[in-house]
């Protein structure tokens, strides 16, 4: 049956696309992720609606999407007649979570060095350079960014969905956390070299050295933590 072209819908009768409030949705969670990141927004501290929609210069209905999205990473609490608030983290509860993902990522490691291929491991390697880079430069939010790059890149190398579902489970709940414990010059110079000897143990395809690495620097990122505090 031959379409007949008065029965189509004329543009102003079309649905609207909704990609341009998603993505404004998605600008939104980014800088106030970053913001949380940062310290800007302090643990415990409310968020204040109407101050970010004069701040961000939007409504509240992409501001209201973007806070859901940073309670289900664990960076916020929706609580009811009082709105979204900044959660807290205690010593402990930290302490319990970095021990879990290091015994995991030090497993990623371990299994990446058997299932890597040449080219992901090429990539590993350049992407601790671009980290180096980031350092040199003093730019936190690229170094971040990279730094999540690589240590998702070595999970996702071990080739074990289970342990891919188990780390992000669990990693969410940290990321603050690991954002913070490169503050200091010390410990940040110090984390690119532990990237940097990680790199070289997993691209000569030591298993139990790249495991060993993997362990110790992400219990060596909780000491930091616990010495900050």
């Amino acid at each position: 049956m031959r379409n007949d072209p008065q029965e189509a819908p004329v543009m102003s009768e079309l649905k609207p696309d909704p990609i341009g409030r998603t993505a404004l949705a998605v600008e939104i969670t980014n800088r106030l992720r970053q913001m949380i990141l940062e310290g800007q927004l302090e643990p415990g501290g409310k968020i204040n609606e109407k101050l970010l929609t004069e701040q961000f210069g939007v409504s509240r209905t992409p501001l209201r999407e973007a806070l859901k999205v940073l309670a289900a990473e664990g960076l916020l609490d929706l609580i009811p007649h009082r709105g979204a608030v900044i959660t807290r983290q205690s010593e402990s509860e930290l302490a319990e979570v970095f021990r879990v993902l290091a015994s995991l990522e030090g497993l990623a490691g371990e299994l990446a060095t058997a299932a890597a291929s040449d080219e992901t491991l090429s990539q590993i390697r350049e992407m601790t350079q671009q980290l180096r880079r980031s350092y040199e430069e003093t730019d936190r939010p690229t170094y971040f960014r990279i730094n999540q790059a690589i240590h998702k890149a070595i999970l996702q190398a071990a080739d074990n969905e289970t342990l891919l579902r188990s780390h992000e489970l669990l990693a969410y709940r940290v990321q603050r956390a690991r954002y913070q414990a490169n503050l200091t010059p010390e410990r940040w110079r110090a984390a690119v070299e532990e990237h940097e000897a990680i790199a070289e143990a997993l691209c000569a395809r030591d298993a139990a050295t790249t495991a060993e690495r993997m362990k110790e620097h992400l219990l060596r990122k909780l000491a930091s933590i616990s010495a900050k505090g």
